[in-house]
């Protein structure tokens, strides 16, 4: 009996490039469920033969018919924080009932000793996994690359991009590599539980700015302030008490060098080396 691969929040960038590269890779489209809280942004994939179900982490009775027949099922993390250990405990107990036979789960580089403010989620999320006694593959990627360049026209306006990172690098790549990273992930036959800790060739945002600077022509600076000189530009610059604090420490879970890892897990799923920097950005940037 041929394997059925499930791949929840497939509208979503990260989602439908699995989808798609599960396609890629010779998977049979029938044998791919795409699942998405508005099935309807999913037609095109409907089109060529995927399997496109609704599902909402927020609704748990949809989940039991959409992880109906699933063998492998890729949890994409929810992006509402505050919200996601329920959604995720939803989806884990859904699968778990509907005979999924592994779930792939996409956490947080380091999750369970960094002090990254998305952490703590991601650690209570991989907990419920483990509880649950289903077979299970935690990717735990570290930043995307576009968290920065859809910050481009930002950056490109002001000459600077502003952070308090103490000039410590970020092991980032672009959301296509962890996608095919986790397609992977999807199509391995292996037993037990796995652990990835995932990302790219380390990078520091100054190298991000020169990056830039060539691939637009436009000259842009890294400035590395103080905590506290960093906490007051982004107040300044109007963001609210909430924001400012989680930015500020997620540049101080950086310069801590949590976000930067030497694992060769990423390039060992890819089958390659991930991209590098400068080539990134450029085509990020097209």
């Amino acid at each position: 009996m041929s394997q059925v691969y499930a791949v929840t929040g497939a509208s979503g960038h990260l989602g439908r490039l699995v989808v798609t590269e599960l396609l890629a890779r010779g998977v049979e489209p029938h044998q791919v469920v795409a699942i998405a809280r508005t099935p309807g942004t999913l037609d095109d994939l409907a089109e060529r033969g995927v399997q496109v179900r609704e599902g909402d982490y927020d609704r748990p009775e949809t989940l039991n018919t959409a992880l109906a027949g699933v063998s492998r099922l890729l949890l994409v993390s929810g992006s509402e924080i505050g919200r996601r250990v329920p959604q995720h405990t939803a989806v884990i107990e859904a699968a778990k009932a509907a005979g999924v036979g592994r779930i792939a789960y996409t956490s947080v580089l380091k999750a369970g000793s960094t002090s990254n403010p998305v952490a703590p989620e991601h650690v209570e999320s991989e907990k419920v996994l483990r509880a649950s006694g289903v077979p299970h593959t935690i990717l735990r990627n570290s930043w995307y690359l576009e968290v920065y360049t859809d910050q481009a026209a930002q950056y490109l306006a002001t000459g600077r991009i502003l952070g308090a990172t103490g000039g410590a690098p970020v092991s980032g790549a672009p959301r296509a590599d962890y996608a095919a990273a986790a397609a992977s992930a999807l199509l391995e036959n292996v037993d037990g539980n796995q652990v990835y800790e995932l990302g790219g060739p380390a990078f520091t945002l100054a190298d991000l700015a020169a990056a830039i600077t060539e691939a637009t022509g436009t000259t842009v600076v890294y400035e590395d302030l103080a905590p506290e000189a960093y906490r007051s530009a982004l107040t300044g610059a109007g963001l609210d008490e909430g924001t400012v604090r989680f930015l500020v420490g997620l540049d101080a879970s950086i310069a801590a060098g949590e976000l930067a890892t030497d694992s060769d897990d990423l390039r060992r799923l890819l089958g390659r080396e991930p991209a590098a920097l400068g080539e990134a950005v450029k085509t990020l940037l097209g």
